[in-house]
């Protein structure tokens, strides 16, 4: 399933910044959507890159990044503002995905 997720996840992100570039209402959703978009989409991609070897910390990117950019794309489309207060979170469990996996690859 982490396969199937990351693949919607990354059909998202293009959708999200290609919205950002030409319908957003002004230059600060512009670049949370851009900003979204492009975490993402790299997360979609590592997370299937290394769902194979690391399932747990694949699921932690993809899961990470959906909420990262969800978030950004909430305010973008009108969401209160605090909403950036969860935004945080979501690039917390991206940061411990890259650490959990650098520790499932050193242990070989």
């Amino acid at each position: 399933m982490i396969g199937v997720f990351a693949a919607i996840s990354a059909a998202i992100a293009v959708a999200a910044g290609a919205f950002g570039a030409h319908g957003a209402a002004g230059q600060q959703e512009a670049e949370w959507l851009r900003t979204g978009g492009l975490y993402q989409l790299i997360h979609a991609v590592a997370a299937l890159a290394i769902m194979g070897v690391a399932r747990g910390p694949a699921a932690m990117l993809l899961g990470g990044s959906i909420l990262f950019a969800a978030t950004l794309y909430a305010m973008a489309l009108g969401a209160p503002r605090w909403l950036g207060a969860v935004t945080p979170i979501g690039g917390t469990f991206l940061i411990i995905g890259w650490l959990w996996a650098a520790w499932i690859y050193w242990r070989g």
